[in-house]
């Protein structure tokens, strides 16, 4: 296949929702629409489908070498301001500074909404350990939460040494691009987009309980990353 057309067909899937479940980092859009720390398969689809159809650029139900073509024609007329058909420094700096711009906007619309859903975790965390609705944690209060806390951490490393044993997890979701183009035709239909989505949903979703919940995005983002670092040590041995 293309190697530009895997990029582009790469870039459908991450933006809309499957490998950015597992990559939040604020360059990517959260699919967890509510914030409520969940992501369901519904929630993914929507994201999905809004993607899709930002990619689709001429609206026929298949993502190909058009699409691309008609977003480069499009890119290009926004960046040529003067439309003289070439775009001078000037242009070009104006349109790398949008860009960075945009960016950034989006990066810091991600600060605020992780803060925001921060300080409703810290609310009912609080809530929690004031069992008897003071306002305030007693010193008794405070001690049942760091035993607490101390339960969950030996739990989580008993869970780790266990994992570690078995080898660890698999990366999620690898070559997604060849994944969505299943007929190998260099083109991605809306079932096949749609397909490749739910796929890599269920393998994000290792319970199997059709939500995606923090940890478990937590699991992907460590399995990606060793699975990308295993990738680079080879190609560096080669």
């Amino acid at each position: 296949m293309n190697k530009t057309f895997l990029t582009l067909s790469a870039a459908a899937l991450a933006l809309t929702g499957t490998a950015a479940l597992a990559r939040h980092d604020g360059e990517h859009h959260d699919p967890d629409a509510n914030g409520d720390g969940i992501v369901t398969l519904d929630e993914v689809r929507a994201q999905a489908a809004e993607g899709f159809a930002k990619m689709d650029a001429n609206g026929d139900g298949v993502l190909d070498a058009a699409d691309r073509e008609a977003r480069g024609a499009e890119m290009f007329a926004k960046a040529d301001t003067n439309g003289d058909g070439e775009l001078s420094q000037a242009e070009m700096k104006a349109m790398h500074e949008a860009r960075m711009q945009r960016r950034e906007q989006r990066r810091e619309e991600r600060r605020e909404a992780r803060a925001e859903r921060r300080g409703d975790r810290m609310a009912e965390h609080f809530a929690s350990m004031d069992t008897d609705n003071s306002g305030g944690l007693s010193q008794a209060e405070m001690k049942a939460m760091h035993e607490a806390r101390g339960e969950r951490g030996a739990r989580g490393e008993g869970k780790r040494r266990h994992r570690g044993m078995r080898g660890g997890p698999g990366g999620p979701g690898h070559m997604m691009a060849r994944m969505a183009d299943a007929d190998g035709d260099q083109s991605v239909t809306r079932a096949e987009f749609d397909a490749a989505v739910a796929a890599h949903f269920a393998k994000l979703d290792s319970d199997g309980d059709g939500q995606v919940t923090e940890a478990e995005r937590k699991a992907a983002r460590q399995a990606m990353r060793a699975e990308w670092k295993a990738r680079r040590d080879t190609q560096r041995g080669q």
